[in-house]
C-alpha cells in the first residue's frame, strides 16, 4: 500500500513563502496570543463569564446565543469564536514554517506546540464555564494563555535567527540574573491572577459565583512588592550590562522592559486608588501582556543563533548531500 502524501509537504511542494511572511505569521501569532487575553478579560469584566451557560454548544438547545441572553452572551461566544480566528492563524504559520525552504523543523515544531496549547486552553476554558467560574480554573485559563504567549514569542523571535547553537552574548553570571528576572516577572504574573481570583470581578452578576478565599489588599500588596523587585532586577541587569559592555541589543531590550514596567505600575496604580474600574482593569491586562512579551525578548537577547539561513538563488547549483538528492529535498 503506498504511502499517503503528507499535506504539508503537498503544500511544501507548491508554496514558497519568503522568509519576511513567515515572520508576519508569526507576528500575527503573538498579537492574536494578545487579544486572547484582552477579549477573555474583557468577558469577566463585562460580566459575561456565564454569558453562554454551558460548553461547547452555548445553551443546551443552541450553539449560538439567543436573543434572551442579550449582550452578555453574545460578548462570551464572540469570545469564543476568536478561538477559531487564533486556530487560522498558528495554522498559518505551521504551514508557512513547514513550506519555507530550507526547511527547519525547529519553527514547525513550536507552530505544533501554540496549536495545542490552544487546545488545552479551549477546554480549560470549557471546564471554566461548566464549573461556574471557578476561580482556580479561571486563573489556569488565563495562565494558559500566558504559556501560548510564552511560545508565540519564542517562534516570532526564532524567525529571526539562525539554528546554529545558542551563544551567550554575556557571561554566565549576567544571564543567570536575567533568569532571575524572568522567574520574578512570572511570579508577579502567578500573584496578579491570585489579586483578580480575589478581587471583586468574579466574571458574572451572580452571588454564587467563588472568589479565592484571601485578603484582597493584602495579596495586592504582596503583587506590589513582586512589582519592586522585578524593576529592581531590570535596573540592575542595566547596570551590569552596561559594566560588562554588553551589545546593544540586550541593553535596548532592558531599556524598553523598564518602560514597559513604569507604563504598567501607573495603570496598577490608578487601579488600586479608583477601586478597580473595568476599563483600568482591561487596561492592566493588556500591560501584563506586554511586560511578559518585553521579559521575554531580554531573555532572548541574551544569546544568538547565527543569521536565518537563506533561498538559494535557482541559478546557483546546489550541493549534493551524498545521496543523490538535493540538499533542500533532503530536508523536508
Amino acid at each position: 500500500m503506498p504511502n499517503m502524501p503528507n499535506p504539508l509537504q503537498i503544500v511544501a511542494d507548491r508554496w514558497q513563502p519568503s522568509a519576511r511572511f513567515v515572520r508576519r505569521a508569526a507576528l500575527a501569532s503573538v498579537v492574536m496570543a494578545v487579544i486572547i487575553v484582552v477579549t477573555g478579560g474583557a468577558v469577566r469584566l463585562t460580566q459575561s463569564g456565564l454569558g453562554c451557560p454551558t460548553w461547547p454548544t452555548c445553551t443546551d438547545q443552541s450553539l449560538t446565543p439567543t436573543p434572551a441572553m442579550g449582550i452578555n452572551g453574545m460578548i462570551e461566544f464572540g469570545n469564543r469564536m476568536l478561538t477559531y480566528v487564533l486556530c487560522a492563524v498558528v495554522g498559518l504559520v505551521i504551514v508557512a514554517a513547514r513550506a519555507r525552504t530550507p526547511w527547519r523543523r525547529s519553527l514547525t515544531r513550536l507552530g505544533w506546540a501554540q496549536f495545542w496549547v490552544v487546545m488545552g486552553n479551549a477546554v480549560v476554558g470549557g471546564i471554566t464555564v461548566l464549573t461556574g467560574l471557578n476561580p482556580y480554573i479561571v486563573s489556569a485559563h488565563f495562565l494558559l494563555s500566558t504559556a501560548l504567549l510564552t511560545v508565540s514569542v519564542v517562534t516570532w523571535q526564532r524567525t529571526c535567527e539562525g539554528d546554529d547553537e545558542p551563544r551567550d552574548l554575556v557571561s554566565r553570571p549576567v544571564r543567570e540574573l536575567g533568569r532571575v528576572l524572568l522567574a520574578a516577572t512570572l511570579l508577579l504574573i502567578v500573584v496578579g491572577t491570585v489579586v483578580t481570583g480575589a478581587g471583586k470581578h468574579a466574571g458574572d452578576a451572580s452571588a454564587g459565583v467563588r472568589r479565592i478565599p484571601l485578603d484582597w489588599h493584602e495579596i495586592t500588596q504582596l503583587h506590589v512588592d513582586f512589582v519592586y523587585i522585578v524593576i529592581g532586577l531590570t535596573v540592575a541587569l542595566w547596570f551590569t550590562l552596561r559594566a560588562v559592555q554588553a551589545p546593544e541589543g540586550p541593553r535596548r531590550r532592558v531599556v524598553e522592559l523598564f518602560a514597559v514596567l513604569m507604563l504598567q505600575g501607573l495603570v496598577g496604580y490608578v487601579q488600586y486608588f479608583n477601586d478597580s474600574p473595568e476599563v483600568v482593569v482591561g487596561v492592566h491586562m493588556f500591560g501584563s501582556c506586554l511586560v511578559w512579551i518585553a521579559v521575554l525578548r531580554v531573555a532572548l537577547s541574551l544569546r544568538e543563533r547565527g543569521e536565518a539561513a537563506a533561498v538559494p538563488a535557482p541559478s546557483e547549483p546546489v550541493a549534493d548531500t551524498g545521496a543523490g538528492q538535493p540538499a533542500a529535498a533532503s530536508n523536508r
